[in-house]
């Protein structure tokens, strides 16, 4: 998710002068936008090298960490803001990082891909997973591994104890808060702990 209508967006949702984690921050252009529009500060956290330079490239700190092993390196809401954007469906510990996210942070971010959006539903009834702008890979070498929607994640975060603060769907740039399941192709929900 790198448009820059959907980074403005998340980024509005961070208070200026926020302390950031980004947990799967890839090349650090979001956060690279907080620190200047927003005068945040924080750090990324990101696995592959080539993003990781290219956090440091961007004057982005950056922590070379691997998310399956959780945050156990934070203390308790050592952040003013934890973001998870577009990482959650490439977890196989996507309950538990949603848990870690709210202890480490006050605030949570986490915007994935809505497979409930309409497309991917006439997809389904077509008989073949979908293949979008937003979900661009074919079912046998898709990085996701996880597939979930906009009620989906309601139901997690209220099983996990987790407050909804605001909770819309994203569609070409646009925020859709109008049966967001069906009409968005990206779930963003801004939590924190209940």
């Amino acid at each position: 998710m790198s448009d820059a209508l959907t980074q403005d967006t998340i980024a509005r949702l961070v208070p200026e002068g926020a302390h950031v984690l980004d947990l799967g921050c890839g090349d650090g252009a979001l956060l690279e936008k907080l620190v200047r529009q927003r005068r945040c500060t924080g750090y990324g956290i990101e696995i592959d090298d080539a993003n990781v330079l290219a956090c440091v490239q961007r004057g982005v700190n950056v922590l070379q960490l691997n998310l399956h092993e959780g945050l156990r390196a934070f203390q308790d809401q050592s952040f003013d803001v934890v973001l998870q954007i577009d990482t959650l469906q490439h977890l196989r510990n996507a309950e538990v990082m949603l848990r870690e996210t709210a202890r480490v942070g006050r605030i949570g971010i986490v915007a994935f891909p809505n497979f409930a959006h309409w497309p991917n539903r006439l997809s389904i009834a077509r008989g073949r997973m979908p293949v979008t702008r937003r979900l661009p890979y074919q079912w046998y070498d898709t990085p996701n591994i996880r597939v979930g929607t906009f009620r989906d994640f309601e139901a997690l975060a209220k099983k996990n104890g987790l407050k909804v603060l605001d909770a819309f769907g994203l569609q070409d740039g646009r925020v859709v808060r109008w049966l967001p399941n069906a009409r968005a192709s990206t779930a963003v929900f801004k939590l924190a702990r209940g």
